[in-house]
Order: C-alpha cells, then structure tokens, then sequence
C-alpha cells in the first residue's frame, strides 16, 4: 500500500531544467508520510551528482500506526548519467520486505534501454507485463524521485516531465503551471498509469492529481518542503522533515 501511494503521488526518464551541473552536488532529505491524517511511512533519500553523473540511495519504511500492523520496508539505489534536461540510468537495485517475503529486483540498462529485468525470487510472468526492450528513455522508480525532489536553482522549479519504469509499469509524472505563494512556489503534477496495469486498477483510477510547494533556502536555490496527493487510499501528503 505505502509504495503504490508513492509511486501514484510521484513516482516519481527524468527531466532535470538547465545545463548539467559541472561541480559535485548533494541533495540529501527525509519525508514523513501520512496518509488519511494517519502516519503511514517515512521516505529518505540521499544522492550525489559529480559532473554528469549521479548516484543516489533511498529508503521506505512503515512508520506509526502502520508499522505496527505490518514492518515494510524498500531499500534502493541508482546510477546514471545527467545530460543537459535528461536522466540516463546505468543501473538500479531494489531491496523489498514487505514484512511475509523478502525480494531482490535490479534492472540493468544499454544506452537508456533497460537490457535486463531480475528478480530474486523469481516471478512468474503475465500477460500484460510490459517488455523491457520498449522502454528507452524511461528511468526507474528511485531516479524519478530525485529528480523531482531535489533543490534546484530558482526559477526552475516545476519544469518536469518523464515517463517511468519499474520492471512491471509504465507511467507518467509532469510538473508544470508554477504560482507564487509569498515566498513559496507551488505546482501541479499529475502521475498517469499507462501500461502493465490491470483492467482493475485502470478502471478504478488512472489519473492521480498532486500538487508539490517549494520554499527557498538561504543559498538561493529552491528544495519541495511538501507533496499534497489524491490517491486510491485517500488523501496522502509528503512533509520534509
């Protein structure tokens, strides 16, 4: 449940705005999650872009209430490269325990073209499962999340669009229509379900409406402080510890 609210709120190819960075940044955050006004998970990432590569590391776990019924857990890390408005992944490693099993899924990548989907335990394969070979330019799950909630310069914000990959789904994240707020920036996003989907969850939902707020730091740049969310198990939000 945690990790589908995420990856319909966010999940968050990315699109990065400006020229890629030369120097070595740092984005490093944590989010409390809550869902119906109930704790639900905590989100934490950490990442590091040297030139015109990146590495990142993330981590979700059920937190409060939630963890209390059941201990969840996504660890994961990426590689990849940066260029110019465009992510390019090398690599990607997913670490799940969802509190009755425990699983292992990496993706490996030729030219942006994810190459190779493992599983370990092995999964059986269905019918709608979506092939990895048609799938270039797409990035995975733990790179569209730092590519939204990074700090960017100001004047950047909400300039996102990607299309994301996991292994099974395909979907869809834009940032757009930015309006001050004082001194804060608040955008609209929409995450859209595209394929690999059942009739089911298409049928009940494919369109999940978001809404992402910047606030400025001292240093001029601009870091999301808050995701505000509609998803299939109500209203959800993101807030930056």
């Amino acid at each position: 449940m945690i990790k589908s609210v995420l990856i319909a709120a966010l999940a968050l190819g990315a699109a990065l705005p400006g020229a890629a960075v030369a120097e070595r940044t740092e984005d490093n955050a944590t989010f409390h999650v809550v869902i119906r006004g109930i704790s639900a998970a905590s989100l934490s990432f950490s990442a590091v872009q040297d030139g015109n590569r990146y590495a990142v590391s993330g981590l979700l776990k059920s937190t409060g209430i939630a963890a209390l019924f059941r201990k969840i857990s996504y660890r994961a890390t990426a590689k990849g490269a940066v260029s110019r408005a465009h992510h390019t992944p090398f690599s990607y490693v997913e670490q799940a325990d969802t509190g009755k099993k425990k699983s292992t899924s990496t993706m490996s990548y030729s030219r942006g073209v994810p190459s190779a989907v493992q599983y370990m335990p092995p999964r059986e394969g269905r019918s709608k499962d979506v092939d990895p070979a048609t799938q270039g330019g797409t990035v995975d799950t733990l790179t569209a999340l730092y590519a939204i909630l990074r700090d960017v310069d100001a004047g950047q914000e909400c300039k996102v669009s990607l299309k994301m990959y996991d292994g099974r789904y395909v979907s869809s994240i834009a940032i757009s229509k930015p309006k001050k707020a004082d001194d804060s920036v608040i955008c609209e996003g929409q995450y859209v379900r595209i394929k690999g989907f059942s009739a089911k969850e298409m049928a009940e939902h494919t369109t999940f409406p978001f809404t992402l707020t910047y606030q400025p730091l001292t240093n001029g740049r601009m870091r999301v402080t808050e995701v505000v969310m509609k998803s299939i198990y109500g209203n959800a939000a993101m807030k930056r510890r």
